[in-house]
């Protein structure tokens, strides 16, 4: 079998993640000290776990509706109303996914053909721009600046405009920088793409995680915004729920009754159990999010002091659960400097180019570890950088 002749060179050509990369290397390390995944140290709040123990001894394990269980998808529009002061129809304008991922997914095929161009800030995550390319649809990046707060400027937006452009992602609280868009911010934003017909995937998973403060916008509250946005959440990072693989896209009826169609033929309907979960997530666990968003700020403040008393600049982030350090100083490359970490020290990080080019010269640390687990990994990094300098 010739599997080269088999496989679409579009496939082919999509390089792997580059954070599974260095978690997998890490996995082969005996006592290394991963900052590599994003995924909450937390157990899922209790009131989640007992509803869904208590929905798996009462048997309801069947398949729920296409677009989710209906108590669900009120208690997401009400969370949402109630969060981001947006109004959407449980029936019509809401699908239940497998995770943030899937929505991103379904949020691409149901818009992008070849042809379409598709803008994406980066620093960001690994996803969007392969799964544009998997579309035939072209991807372009746009890049934010540490001196902008790593945020999408108006300006920036504007020039990458073209009559191709179909959707802006809008990353926001980012991953891997934790920048955060403020109203503002995304006033100009909407000025620019008012009178376009251009889409906006507004990825918010990380919306609770925001510190100094301020709290979250999105920019479907913006005026005139909300017939022009699919807001993209979940449950995996707020309520460390990771592994129940549990998503919801909310936008215009129009455009989600195309996403149905795609989540019934690929997906049918998310897992059963999670959903009745979610339910008791968003009723019972406020008090648990808040909880562990406290605890990611004090890890917050304590992974930026540690990398600017190093030496390596590091912009205070103000959403999610990363820094972003540069290591510039160093003389390496984000790769190298993280290969060499990595089998020298025991730590593992992601290199910055692994969420675009403009990341080179970076290196993403995630602080959904233990104050214990982090403290480990600087003694190692402080020594790792004493070495290579000296």
């Amino acid at each position: 079998m010739n599997y080269d002749e088999l496989i679409p060179k579009k496939i082919r050509d999509i390089e792997p993640s580059g954070i599974r990369k260095f978690f997998d290397i890490a996995q082969h390390i005996p006592d290394v000290i991963s900052l590599s995944i994003g995924e909450p140290d937390f157990k899922t709040p209790w009131a989640a776990r007992k509803e869904a123990i208590n929905i798996l001894e009462r048997g309801k394990t069947a398949y729920t509706a296409n677009s989710g269980l209906m108590p669900l998808r009120k208690a997401v529009c009400g969370y949402l109303s109630d969060f981001i002061h947006t109004d959407y129809e449980p029936e019509n304008e809401i699908i239940i996914t497998v995770g943030g991922s899937e929505a991103i997914d379904l949020a691409v095929r149901a818009l992008i053909e070849p042809g379409c161009e598709v803008l994406v800030p980066e620093p960001s995550f690994v996803c969007y721009s392969p799964i544009v390319r998997m579309m035939g649809g072209t991807p372009v990046p746009i890049v934010t600046k540490a001196e902008d707060k790593f945020r999408l400027t108006a300006k920036a937006l504007k020039e990458k405009i073209t009559d191709k452009t179909r959707m802006l992602v809008l990353p926001y609280p980012n991953n891997p920088t934790g920048a955060v868009m403020r109203r503002g911010d995304l006033e100009k934003i909407a000025e620019v793409l008012r009178g376009t017909n251009i889409i906006v995937a507004s990825d918010e998973i990380y919306a609770e995680m925001t510190y100094n403060g301020e709290k979250h916008v999105s920019i479907a509250e913006i005026d005139g915004m909300k017939e022009r946005t699919l807001v993209i959440s979940g449950f995996s990072k707020a309520y460390a729920m990771t592994g129940w693989r549990l998503g919801y896209i909310a936008g215009p009826q129009p455009i989600i009754k195309q996403m149905l169609k795609l989540h019934q033929y690929c997906i049918m309907s998310s897992p059963t159990v999670s959903q009745y979960a979610a339910v008791a997530a968003i009723e019972n666990c406020k008090q648990d999010v808040k909880h562990m968003v406290e605890e990611y700020d004090m890890r917050r403040r304590l992974c930026v002091k540690a990398f600017n008393d190093m030496g390596l600049s590091c912009f205070e982030p103000e959403g999610a659960f990363y820094v972003f350090p540069c290591i510039k100083s160093t003389g390496m490359s984000s790769e190298e400097f993280c290969e060499k970490l990595v089998y020298d020290k025991k730590v593992a990080v992601v290199p910055g180019n692994a969420f675009g080019e403009s990341g080179e010269g970076f290196v993403r640390v995630s602080y959904a570890y233990s104050v214990q687990h982090l403290e480990t990994a600087f003694s190692r990094i402080r020594e790792f950088l004493k070495e290579i300098q000296s």
